[in-house]
């Protein structure tokens, strides 16, 4: 997600009559959890409630979150090149696998879906069919609307589910910008050992509360003896994504899974200069951390700890194909050729081209700050993507 502007609490955008409102249902019933669970809430319940309540939550709600008009941008939403380039990849893909689906979970708007079927069928490697794993009933109406011509034009056999396929297949999987809102897991280093944050009420609001027994033991633990976590550091621990890889493990059964993602490898995920951790919450492109405020109207995620993913994977039976920066990756399949034959004769059309290369692979836009993870379960072959500067060593 790239959120255009940093921002304090009181330069937030003003919230609408209705939003307001959305809010304060969401409010209401988490505070009916509170009471019922004794007060407080784990954090990770707390960022499921606030993300994913039915009804309520930001992705289960009806606001529009995409876009110009929502809270943040997604390289699919920045033009066409990000998933052409990615359609090279995929047909690569497709050529060794002829009968295998693609499965993309979390897709948003559905413009990447978009883009990737109708250059796929200009290549002459269409999928047998194309799987759409998305949890919000809104986004799925949206996408719905979006690939109607297409799915016509093309003849692709698109699906919807809720949840994970659980038949076995051979797939593509792409999961892009989806790991980053798994609920997560806060804790905070102290002299004694490990507490992990929960959430309460605090008049109107909501707070931290630490009031959790100290731990020495578990993953969190480990974390803050592995990296020498100072007394006071603060930072996330996501065994959701760990344990959806290992599910996607048991589902395919040959294929290739890209994790497209915001996040680092652990080694720089716990530096000291990280000690406030990576909680990010996006509003109407305005970045912040005050997870406690515009509940089920922003966007709450966490960076991704790609080591903890490749890792999860290997015990999972796929093995690491590569790990590098948006920018190589994109670089790596031809985007600078791509962008140049684009014949644009009108100015602003020039223009935006432009802007939507630098914002793809500047290091200061999406360029480094998102990375590719490529795993491959009974993969014969090396991806093209990762050719220019593969980086798994560093996981």
């Amino acid at each position: 997600m790239l959120s255009l502007t940093e921002s304090s609490k009181a330069a937030l955008p003003d919230v609408d009559p209705v939003a307001q409102q959305h809010s304060q249902a969401v409010s209401a019933k988490l505070r009916e959890m509170l009471g019922a669970s004794g007060g407080t809430l784990p954090f990770d319940k707390y960022m499921e409630h606030v993300l994913y309540a039915p009804g309520l939550g930001y992705y289960a709600a009806g606001a529009t979150k995409l876009g110009a008009s929502g809270d943040f941008l997604t390289a699919p939403e920045t033009g066409k090149l990000f998933a052409e380039c990615l359609a090279d990849e995929v047909a690569g893909m497709l050529s060794v696998m002829p009968h295998a689906a693609i499965i993309e979970f979390g897709a948003g708007s559905g413009r990447l879906a978009e883009t990737l079927i109708c250059t796929l069928a200009r290549l002459g490697t269409l999928p047998t069919r194309y799987v759409m794993v998305e949890v919000s009933p809104d986004l799925r109406e949206r996408q719905k609307q979006t690939l109607a011509a297409v799915a016509q034009e093309t003849g692709v056999a698109i699906e919807w589910h809720a949840t994970m396929p659980s038949e076995e297949v051979e797939a593509v999987v792409i999961a892009n910008e989806v790991l980053d809102a798994f609920p997560a897991t806060r804790f905070r280093v102290e002299k004694e050992g490990v507490r992990l944050a929960s959430v309460c009420a605090e008049g109107e609001s909501f707070a931290w509360d630490w009031s959790s027994p100290l731990i020495d033991q578990g993953r969190e633990f480990e974390i803050a003896q592995q990296f020498s976590l100072v007394e006071g550091y603060e930072t996330e621990h996501n065994p959701r994504a760990s344990a959806w890889i290992r599910t996607l493990g048991d589902v395919l059964s040959r294929g290739v899974l890209l994790v497209i993602d915001y996040g680092y490898p652990e080694h720089e995920y716990f530096l000291p200069d990280r000690s406030a951790g990576t909680l990010r919450c996006h509003y109407r492109h305005h970045a912040h951390n005050d997870p406690f405020i515009l509940l089920g109207i922003q966007d709450m995620t966490c960076h991704v700890n790609f080591s903890e993913i490749a890792k999860a994977g290997r015990e999972s039976g796929f093995e690491v194909l590569g790990y590098t920066s948006q920018e190589a990756y994109l670089l790596a399949l031809g985007l600078l050729d791509k962008a140049a034959s684009l014949s644009v004769d009108d100015h602003r059309a020039q223009l935006a081209l432009a802007s939507e290369v630098k914002r793809l692979v500047l290091p200061s836009q999406m360029g480094e700050a998102f990375k590719v993870l490529g795993l491959g379960k009974n993969w014969p072959v090396d991806l093209r993507g990762f050719a220019m500067r593969d980086r798994s060593h560093s996981l």
